[in-house]
């Protein structure tokens, strides 16, 4: 008998936020790792629908989630100041109540803190009095960056990034800070925080986090009663999602252990179906399930094979080849098949995953070339032993085997 998790369907992405949402009844955090274009945003979306929605409970649709996703991003805007060239900076959205968090305290000092840990510039806001109810606060409007004597520099995507991040962390501060003055805030849902970041910062923010995770777990109120933050993280990002998973799933001397579930979410070919497979492991390594992914599309009864699966393909090939310690994927096409069949596969990895091919757009393939991939990523899988998960629509995993001829590892088990 399978000692396999169970795999769940969901029909949309009402079901599968409603099915979160009861988790966290009994769980104060929600591990998920799924691919790109799967609809993690879409789904954080919905989430934080559901908790605003006029019932009973919440006659007034109050919102009880605080989120960080694409969304929250487009909250700030970049303008290069065309007509003066000097006052570059970020334009803020006044129309979220997502700034509310300056409302108790400055929160400088707090994004301050979290900044200087990733990045080597700093900022300064633009305020406004706003008037809100009867109080009026300082509210940002605009923010501008510098660094050493240069003020009003321009920052690139990913320090843009990384700052909006700190300013989310900095108004999580506030809901562990000031729990009372947040009565409706039930739930935070952060989707893929670390767009554009290297993988020394993704650690860096992955650390960081988890700790503000575990304070969130243990939240009490004024009064002293427990009033944990129950919070679902989602990320496409195999390395940061690994990290987190360590960093919240081992017990720390003197803090309260956190409990959690970790799930990997699918999308069924392209389709607004979705899997749920709970995992208590460290999610498998990425390229292994990515592997299982492809195989899916390459199926030829359900599957659709797009012309961005060949960069797909190259990629793990290349993952694979530094894996055995090697320069590129020489190593591992000199492994398939036959010299000439070799030839082939080399002409249409370096053809067909570079130019107007790679760009990831949903571009169906043609015939000879989905056969060619089918191919290719058969002979790749059964020559070096792949083990992969279980995914709907993929053929059955090929079984892992001790060793690949003239190795001392293999893939399947990393």
């Amino acid at each position: 008998m399978s000692n396999r998790p169970k795999i769940n369907r969901y029909a949309n992405h009402n079901t599968l936020a409603r099915k979160l949402r009861d988790d966290l009844g009994g769980a104060d955090l929600i591990l998920v790792y799924a691919y790109n274009r799967t609809g993690k945003t879409r789904l954080s979306m919905e989430f934080k629908n559901i908790g605003k929605r006029k019932t009973r409970k919440n006659p007034d649709g109050i919102a009880d989630t605080l989120y960080f996703n694409a969304y929250t991003e487009d909250l700030f805007t970049w303008d290069n100041d065309i007509e003066n060239d000097t006052a570059r900076g970020l334009e803020i959205n006044q129309a979220s109540r997502f700034f509310d968090g300056f409302k108790n305290e400055p929160l400088e000092p707090a994004i301050h803190e979290y900044l200087k840990r990733y990045a080597d510039f700093d900022f300064d806001f633009t305020f406004q009095e706003v008037q809100q109810g009867n109080e009026s606060f300082s509210r940002p409007v605009f923010v501008t960056f510098r660094k050493g004597e240069q003020s009003h520099i321009k920052v690139s995507r990913g320090e843009q990034n990384i700052f909006i991040w700190c300013v989310f962390m900095a108004i999580c501060e506030q809901l562990l800070k000031y729990p009372d003055a947040y009565p409706a805030v039930k739930h935070v849902y952060i989707d893929d925080p670390i767009s554009s970041l290297d993988d020394n910062n993704a650690i860096s923010v992955a650390c960081d986090l988890a700790k503000l995770l575990r304070r969130a777990a243990s939240r009490t109120g004024q009064s002293g009663a427990a009033a944990p933050m129950k919070i679902v993280f989602s990320s496409h990002h195999a390395l940061f999602f690994n990290v987190m998973c360590n960093e919240i799933g081992r017990t720390k001397e003197g803090e309260p252990k956190v409990s959690h579930k970790r799930y990997n979410l699918h999308r069924v070919n392209g389709e607004n179906t979705f899997t749920l497979r709970a995992t208590d492991d460290t999610p498998f390594f990425h390229h292994v399930a990515a592997l299982a992914e492809l195989q899916t599309a390459a199926n030829t009864a359900s599957g659709k094979l797009f012309t961005f699966h060949f960069n797909a393909l190259r990629t793990i090939m290349e993952k694979t080849a530094s894996f055995f310690g090697h320069a590129d994927i020489s190593f591992c096409l000199k492994a398939l098949a036959n010299e000439e069949d070799t030839a082939l596969y080399n002409r249409a990895l370096q053809l067909l995953s570079h130019g107007k091919y790679a760009i990831h757009e949903p571009t169906e393939m043609g015939e000879d070339n989905k056969n060619l991939f089918r191919l290719i990523l058969n002979d790749f899988i059964s020559t070096f032993k792949f083990a992969l998960p279980d995914l709907p629509g993929a053929k059955p995993a090929v079984a892992a085997s001790a060793s690949f001829p003239g190795t001392q590892a293999n893939p399947a088990h990393e």
